[in-house]
């Protein structure tokens, strides 16, 4: 299951959290597949000191990364890119040149979950 990072100013972030998190985890389970019933997400809002970012940004300049598996294709990625754009837009009124999203993808060896090294865990 992918892992989320949100970063934003304080305020953006504190009166848009439920909202951002529902719009990526949409697109999410639309695009990556990933379960409807799991959300790894973390919020960080930041003061105006603690958050730098070009002028021609507004208050609303949301960074995202994902970190997740390898493998997949590059289509899938644009779409997921593409649906989360489309969903924080829609959904939280973010513009998409407020926005930046990153993708990191890692072997499935380079992780533990629940104890266990991400390319020994049983899928179902």
């Amino acid at each position: 299951m992918p892992q989320v990072k949100v970063y934003g100013l304080l305020e953006s972030i504190g009166k848009n959290a439920a909202a951002l998190s529902e719009a990526i985890h949409a697109a999410m389970v639309s695009a990556l597949k990933a379960q409807p019933d799991k959300k790894f997400q973390r919020f960080f809002a930041m003061d105006r000191s603690e958050f730098l970012f070009p002028s021609d940004r507004s208050d609303s300049y949301t960074i995202i990364e994902v970190s997740m598996f390898e493998g997949r294709s590059v289509e899938t990625k644009k779409s997921f890119i593409r649906q989360l754009l489309a969903n924080i837009e829609r959904d939280v009124g973010i513009r998409p040149y407020d926005l930046e999203v990153t993708l990191f993808e890692t072997p499935r060896a380079n992780w533990a979950i629940r104890g266990v090294l991400g390319d020994e865990l049983q899928t179902s």
